[in-house]
């Protein structure tokens, strides 16, 4: 697979970016050892970046797949910590479960922020100074909001974004994809490295899984796109999609044939009503004591499982 360089990073990655929220507790719940295997799999056909966050939980798969691997790899982390202490408890425990002496990229992981440089300040200035202690190669971004990303372009210690981008512009909290694309020119026009997430919305897009990509492919300033993938054939046909090869009509055609959906098991629910405060699209409400999906605004991202105490919440 081709590389191609992130910014004035220096760092070349391959334009699929191994995104690895769905392995975890969020959604498919799969075992270190079977998200390893399927994170090495993709390692060993030309992958060369892999995106985690602390909220995932998938830095013991990423350590399985890296374990004994001797190829070039990116490994990509994020922080939603709120202040400067947690953010560094944040770093120390990916470079102690991930065994590693430096993360190659840890963004601020600001999805809900519109303003991450007022906000997060204090964050940014913590993730600096990990940077020059040696423990961050580069501080990055990521977020669902174009103003957000409009800024970055003139923060210089923000060297990559990682912006929500799909060409139905769902789940961008501010706009439309024709402003987010702009935003994004924009950054990479100042030597800031982008790298997309949600090209499929979450997965409300499958059915058109190839238009989709390349869409958010064809973006100027698009040096590459996180998915998320479940299977060996999955990693397989976008590996051969992202490579410009021909693809298997029959195999995208069972794959655009699937679904995802929002599972909450409302019997078990108390009524709290984490989720809804944890939505960042608006997409749940609570109705007779529950929480009812919108799906036309669900951008199955999990995250309002991550705040369910009762742990009753999944993509499936």
């Amino acid at each position: 697979m081709e590389q191609r360089l992130l910014g004035r990073t220096g760092i070349s990655i391959s334009p699929l970016v191994y995104g690895t929220l769905p392995l975890g507790y969020l959604q498919a719940d799969l075992s270190p050892e079977e998200g390893g295997r399927l994170i090495r799999y993709a390692l060993e056909r030309g992958v060369t970046a892999i995106d985690t966050a602390t909220l995932y939980e998938t830095y013991a798969h990423v350590r399985e797949g890296l374990k004994g691997y001797n190829g070039e790899i990116t490994v990509i982390t994020k922080s939603h910590a709120a202040d400067p202490q947690t953010a560094r408890a944040h770093v120390e425990r990916g470079l102690k479960e991930l065994e590693r002496e430096q993360l190659d990229i840890v963004h601020i992981h600001a999805a809900r922020i519109e303003d991450p440089f007022v906000e997060r300040a204090g964050v940014i200035e913590e993730m600096v100074k990990m940077k020059s202690e040696g423990k961050i190669a580069h501080v990055g971004l990521s977020t669902h909001y174009i103003s957000a990303v409009r800024k970055a372009a003139l923060h210089p210690e923000i060297e990559v974004v990682h912006p929500l981008i799909n060409r139905t512009g769902m789940g961008i909290l501010d706009g439309t994809a024709t402003e987010m694309a702009a935003a994004i020119k924009l950054c990479s026009d100042a030597g800031t490295g982008v790298y997309a997430m949600k090209a499929l919305a979450g997965g409300n897009l499958i059915s058109e899984a190839r238009s989709s990509f390349a869409y958010v492919l064809g973006l100027p300033g698009i040096h590459g796109v996180a998915v998320g993938m479940l299977s060996e054939k999955e990693i397989a046909a976008n590996i051969a999609l992202f490579s410009g090869i021909a693809p298997d009509e029959e195999c995208w055609q069972e794959l655009e044939s699937r679904t995802r959906r929002l599972a909450i098991m409302k019997s078990f629910c108390k009524g709290c009503g984490n989720c809804v405060d944890a939505c960042i699209n608006g997409a749940l409400r609570m109705e007779d004591g529950k929480p009812v999906v919108d799906e036309t605004a669900c951008v199955l991202c999990g995250y309002c499982g991550a705040e369910c105490p009762e742990f009753i919440i999944r993509v499936v």
